[in-house]
C-alpha cells in the first residue's frame, strides 16, 4: 500500500524527547567566572559608564572655559576614555553577559536528530545554515514520529519563520526537478494528475528558489480541481477574503443579503445603513435599460474608401439578418443585436453587440466576431484583421462608449428616503445632501475630468460583491461607471436619490462563478448558475442587486461627508489596533 503524502507548512513546535545526547563536556555559564554576582557586576558598570560620562563632559566644559586643547589629555582622561569604552562594550549586551551566553550557546532550532543512535546506529542532522552549533545540555534532541514511507526532511531558509516540510521521497525528486528547471513548473498538473499534489510541489519549489516562506499562504482545504484550465494557472495555494453582509436590501419588493468580500473597514457596515434607511423608506426600484455584452475587432484595408465601404455594409438593415445567422452559430444563448461602426484613415473598428444570457459573455461574443470576420473574407479578400479586440469594446478600461452606448447590463436605480429617516438614521439633512451631491459628485467630478465617475465611491460597492459572486475584478473598472443623482421631493421633506450605471458586466455561470464560496454568495442572492425559466434573468437580477447595493452605499457614505462623521467612522471602525499577524500565527 503506499504510504500517504504529508504536506504540512505549519511552523515547527516542540518534540517530545525520547533520548538525552551527552556532551563530551560540560558547558559552563561565562558568569560563573565573575568575582561578582551577575546583577552586582551589572550595577558596576551602569554606574561606571554614567560617572565616566559625567566625568568627560565636565572635563570638556572646563577645557572650553580655560580654552584648553580638546586633544591634550591627562592620565585621569585616559582612564576615564577607557573606562567609557570598556562600560559601553559590556552594556551592549543589553545588560549583562547572561544575555549574550544565551544567544552565543542557544542552539538552533534547525538541529534535530532524526533516528535514535542505539537503536538504528544513525544520526540525521537536518540543518538550516553551516554553523556547527553543539546542543546544549539542557536541549533534548529527539526523533519526532515519522510516516511509513521514510519522508524527507527539509527546510527553507527563509527571514521569518522556519518551516518544517515533510515530503515523500519521490516528489522531493519532482521538487529538485523544478527548481533546477528540467521540469516546468506549469507541467506539473498534466504529469502528476493531481492538482493538489502538483500545488504542494510547486509551492515547495517556490520557496526553496526564493529563499521566502509561503507559511501563511493556506494551500489545504481548497479544491484545486475546479479551477484547473479554468481559473487560475500554477496556484500555490490561496488568498482569504472576509465576507460580510449587507441587508436586508429592499428591491422591486424583494429582500436581499448581499455578499461584500473586502479588507477595508467600514465598507460593509456602511452600506448595511444604507440599506436600512432603503428599507425604511419602502424599497428601491430597479429597471434594466440594456443588456448586450461587446467586442470590436480592428481591420485594415489599403486605402480608407475600401474601410468605408466595409462600414456601410456592415451597418446596411439588408445585410443584418445575414450576419445575424453568421453569428448565432456560435452559441445557444448568443444573439446579434447590433454593429456599430468607426473608423480612423485605412482602419476600421467594429462594434459588435450580443445577448449572452446569463454568462457574462466575453468569450461568448468573441467566438461569434470571428464568425463574422471569416464570412467576410469571402467579399473583402483584401481585409487585414489585426486584433480581435480593437480597444473599441471597451473591456476593462475607462472609455466614453461604454458610458454613452453601454455594455453588459445597463442599470438606472431609484429611491424616495423619508425626511425622518434622513434625519434619524443618516444624521443628516436633505438640503445637506443635495448641495453635497450638486458640488462634490457634479461639480467636483467635472472640475476632475472624470469619465464616469460622477459617484462617491461605487467601485467600493462594485469591487466587494464581485470578489464574493466570482466576477471578473477588472472589469470593475468599467463596471463602476456610475452618476448618482439626489433631489429633494416633497415640499423638500423627502430625498430622491438615484444611481444610473451603464455597464455592468456580471454573469452567474462561468469563470469564478463555477467556485465553491462564490457559488455558495450567489445562492444566497437566489441567482445560482442559468436561469431555466428565463435565460439570462439571474445575471440580469444580480446586476440589479449590484446598482441597488451601490445605492445604498451612495447613500450613506454621503450622509457621513455631509454629516462630518466620515473620518470619526474610519477612526472608530477601520483602525486595529490587533497585532493580525501574530494572531495568525
Amino acid at each position: 500500500m503506499e504510504a500517504p503524502r504529508l504536506y504540512s507548512t505549519k511552523p515547527v513546535q516542540s518534540l517530545k524527547p525520547t533520548k538525552k545526547i551527552p556532551l563530551e563536556e560540560d558547558l559552563g555559564k561565562a558568569s560563573d567566572a565573575l568575582p561578582l554576582p551577575l546583577y552586582l557586576t551589572n550595577a558596576l558598570f551602569f554606574t561606571l559608564f554614567f560617572s565616566v560620562v559625567y566625568f568627560l563632559l565636565s572635563r570638556w566644559r572646563e577645557k572650553i572655559r580655560t580654552s584648553t586643547t580638546l586633544h591634550v589629555v591627562t592620565f585621569s582622561d585616559i582612564i576615564a576614555i577607557f573606562s567609557f569604552f570598556a562600560s559601553f562594550i559590556y552594556l551592549l549586551g543589553f545588560f549583562g553577559i547572561d544575555f549574550v551566553q544565551s544567544l552565543v550557546f542557544q542552539p538552533s532550532p534547525d538541529v534535530w536528530i532524526a533516528e535514535d543512535e542505539e537503536e538504528d546506529n544513525e544520526v540525521l542532522l537536518a540543518k538550516e545554515d553551516a554553523r556547527k552549533v553543539p546542543c546544549g545540555q539542557a536541549l533534548d534532541c529527539s526523533l519526532p514520529p515519522l510516516p511509513p514511507a521514510a519522508p524527507i526532511v527539509t527546510t527553507q531558509k527563509v527571514c521569518d519563520e522556519k518551516p518544517l516540510m515533510v515530503i515523500p521521497e519521490e516528489d522531493e525528486e519532482i521538487v529538485k526537478s523544478v527548481v533546477a528547471g528540467t521540469t516546468p513548473s506549469y507541467s506539473l498538473e498534466s504529469k502528476l494528475g493531481d492538482c493538489k499534489r502538483a500545488a504542494a510541489i510547486r509551492r515547495e519549489a517556490l520557496q526553496r528558489l526564493t529563499g521566502k516562506s509561503l507559511s501563511g499562504l493556506p494551500l489545504d482545504g481548497f479544491d484545486y480541481e475546479s479551477i484547473l484550465g479554468q481559473c487560475c494557472e500554477m496556484p500555490v495555494g490561496y488568498v482569504q477574503i472576509p465576507v460580510g453582509i449587507a441587508g436586508p436590501l429592499l428591491v422591486n419588493g424583494r429582500e436581499y443579503s448581499v455578499p461584500m468580500a473586502t479588507t477595508e473597514g467600514c465598507l460593509v457596515a456602511s452600506t448595511n445603513r444604507g440599506c436600512k434607511a432603503i428599507h425604511l423608506s419602502g424599497g428601491a426600484t430597479s429597471v434594466l435599460l440594456k443588456d448586450g455584452m461587446t467586442r470590436a475587432p480592428c481591420v485594415r484595408f489599403g486605402t480608407a474608401k475600401r474601410a468605408a465601404d466595409l462600414k456601410l455594409y456592415l451597418e446596411d438593415p439588408d445585410n443584418f439578418e445575414t450576419l445575424s445567422v453568421v453569428f448565432n452559430r456560435s452559441s445557444r444563448f448568443g444573439r446579434l443585436q447590433g454593429i456599430k461602426c468607426a473608423i480612423a484613415g485605412k482602419n476600421l473598428y467594429i462594434r459588435f453587440t450580443c445577448s449572452t444570457g446569463d454568462a457574462m459573455g466575453m468569450n461568448m461574443v468573441s467566438k461569434g466576431v470571428q464568425n463574422v470576420l471569416d464570412f467576410l473574407q469571402t467579399d473583402f479578400p483584401d481585409m487585414d484583421v489585426i486584433g480581435i479586440s480593437g480597444n473599441y469594446c471597451s473591456d476593462k478600461k475607462p472609455a466614453a462608449v461604454n458610458w454613452i452606448e453601454g455594455r453588459g447590463k445597463s442599470v438606472v436605480c431609484e429611491a424616495t428616503i423619508k425626511g425622518d429617516v434622513v434625519r434619524k438614521v443618516l444624521k443628516t439633512s436633505v438640503e445637506s445632501l443635495v448641495e453635497l451631491n450638486m458640488l462634490k459628485n457634479l461639480t467636483g467630478s467635472a472640475m476632475a475630468g472624470a469619465l464616469g465617475g460622477f459617484n462617491a465611491h461605487a467601485s467600493n460597492i462594485v469591487a466587494a460583491i464581485y470578489i464574493a459572486t466570482g466576477q471578473d475584478p477588472a472589469q470593475n473598472v468599467e463596471s463602476s461607471h456610475c452618476i448618482t443623482m439626489m433631489e429633494a421631493v416633497n415640499d423638500g421633506k423627502d430625498l430622491h436619490v438615484s444611481v444610473t450605471m451603464p455597464s455592468i458586466e456580471v454573469g452567474t455561470v462561468g469563470g469564478g462563478t463555477q467556485l465553491a464560496s462564490q457559488s455558495a454568495c450567489l445562492n444566497l442572492l437566489g441567482v445560482k448558475g442559468a436561469s431555466k425559466e428565463t435565460p439570462g434573468a439571474n445575471s440580469r437580477m444580480l446586476a440589479a442587486i449590484v446598482a441597488s447595493a451601490v445605492l445604498a452605499g451612495e447613500l450613506s457614505l454621503m450622509s457621513a461627508i455631509a454629516a462630518g462623521q466620515l473620518v470619526k467612522s474610519h477612526m472608530k471602525y477601520n483602525r486595529s489596533t490587533k497585532d493580525v499577524s501574530k494572531a495568525s500565527s
